[in-house]
Order: C-alpha cells, then structure tokens, then sequence
C-alpha cells in the first residue's frame, strides 16, 4: 500500500497538483468511500471515519459531496457523481 501511495503522490506532484488540493481530493475520496460502504448512513459514517455526525455533515458540505447520488447508486438507481472539477485536477 505504501508503494501505491507513493507513486499516487509522485504522479500528482509531476502534475503540478498543489498540496490543498491534493489533500481535498484525498478526503473526498475517502470519505465517499466511506459512505458508500455504510449505504448513505451518515451516522455509522462518522463512526467509522473517527468523527461527530455534524462535523461528517460539515465535511460533506465543505467537499460539496452529493449524498443523494450515494443513495441512489445503493439503489441502484445511479451511479456516484464525479464533480468536474475534481477530474479536471487530477488530470
């Protein structure tokens, strides 16, 4: 996993990604991830994330994570929206 991590870090320092949002893409994803696998339960969410519900939901905000896009992929209705923005970065 290290070695991942590394090259993940290499590729966005090459590509000029700057350490904020670095870290921004990192907690978004990680906290979508998260989500996903507690189906859009916000509170088992923050328990496994190590955090209080209200500062998962100001996270959730402050990433601009779509909530309503985890719960109907549980649904399978849709899958999880990708913002454009964050492609644009990580290209």
């Amino acid at each position: 996993m290290k070695a991942q991590l590394e090259s993940i870090v290499e590729q966005m320092y090459r590509a000029g990604i700057r350490f904020d949002d670095a870290l921004r893409e990192f907690q978004k994803a990680f906290v979508l991830m998260v989500l996903q696998q507690k189906k859009g339960n916000q509170c088992k969410a923050a328990d496994q994330l190590g955090m209080h519900r209200n500062t998962l939901r100001r996270t959730i905000t402050d990433l601009q994570i779509d909530v309503n896009s985890v719960r109907e992929a549980r649904h399978g209705l849709a899958p999880p929206r990708v913002s454009a923005g964050s492609l644009r970065k990580m290209a």
